[in-house]
């Protein structure tokens, strides 16, 4: 006789520090220097560009679609010190917001550019992540900090982002909202057609509200998605924290935020 399916979980409850530690991880980094410009999304606009096992999260009924850029910082592997040169790059990702049926919160990634061309390599050929090779820079003045990506390969080619913002002070108390965007504890992914849930943890984000002084980029449509409509509902800021990764039921890929 078979067995139903086991009954769907709610949600985790949205929290701004990490549900667990991980003592072994499966990988070490840190993320630096980031910025988080979200836009509100109708969950049906975006339900099928989510793995297999998985629907969109939401708050208050919304989804959101996020653009994300920072500094990837010394990436190592079970628990050997980060790698200074091929484990460090600047990079860009969109990514959507998630949950699978026992409740797990995460993200999925739509597009990820990175200026490294070995890791992009290894991450969508070992681990079927959609990484993709760009030209990029960070470049800080001031309180401003600009993110810079023309994408070199596989395409489109020329899909680029310019992102400058304006860091603000620093957040007392985030909102409901900034801690579903920013406090996310794994990630989303098919393997060889099977879903894998990758866990993370790190220390509470230390944010900023910042103001966008420029936006122009066409990633988020390169990634299959609708065009963003009016102005972000959302643009953050954060010094970075480091990062720890558990191990999934299956392989993954190099994970960001």
């Amino acid at each position: 006789m078979v067995q139903p399916p086991p009954e769907p979980r709610p949600p985790a409850p949205v929290t701004a520090d990490a549900p667990g530690n991980i003592a072994r991880p499966l990988l070490t980094q840190s993320w630096l220097d980031l910025t988080f410009v979200h836009w509100a999304a109708d969950p049906a606009d975006v339900a099928g560009l989510l793995p297999p096992g998985t629907v969109p999260d939401t708050l208050d009924g919304v989804t959101y679609v996020g653009l994300v850029a920072f500094r990837m910082h010394r990436v190592g592997w079970f628990g050997l010190p980060g790698v200074p040169y091929l484990g460090s790059f600047p990079e860009t990702n969109v990514r959507l917001y998630s949950v699978d049926a026992r409740g797990r919160r995460g993200v999925v990634f739509r597009s990820l550019d990175a200026s490294r061309l070995i890791p992009v390599v290894v991450g969508r050929l070992a681990f079927r992540m959609p990484y993709l090779w760009s030209r990029m820079e960070i470049r800080t003045h001031g309180d401003t900090v600009t993110y810079t990506s023309s994408r070199r390969w596989p395409g489109p080619r020329g899909a680029h982002s310019r992102l400058t913002v304006r860091v603000g002070e620093r957040i007392e108390e985030a909102t409901e909202a900034e801690h579903f965007l920013t406090a996310r504890w794994g990630m989303h992914n098919a393997f060889l057609g099977r879903p894998v849930f990758l866990p993370n943890a790190h220390p509470r984000w230390p944010l900023h509200r910042a103001t966008l002084v420029a936006c122009d980029e066409d990633l988020v449509t390169a990634a299959g998605l609708p065009r963003p409509v009016g102005e972000p509902v959302s643009v953050l800021y954060s010094p970075g924290v480091p990062v720890r990764f558990g191990r999934p039921a299956r392989p993954a890929g190099i994970p960001t935020p």
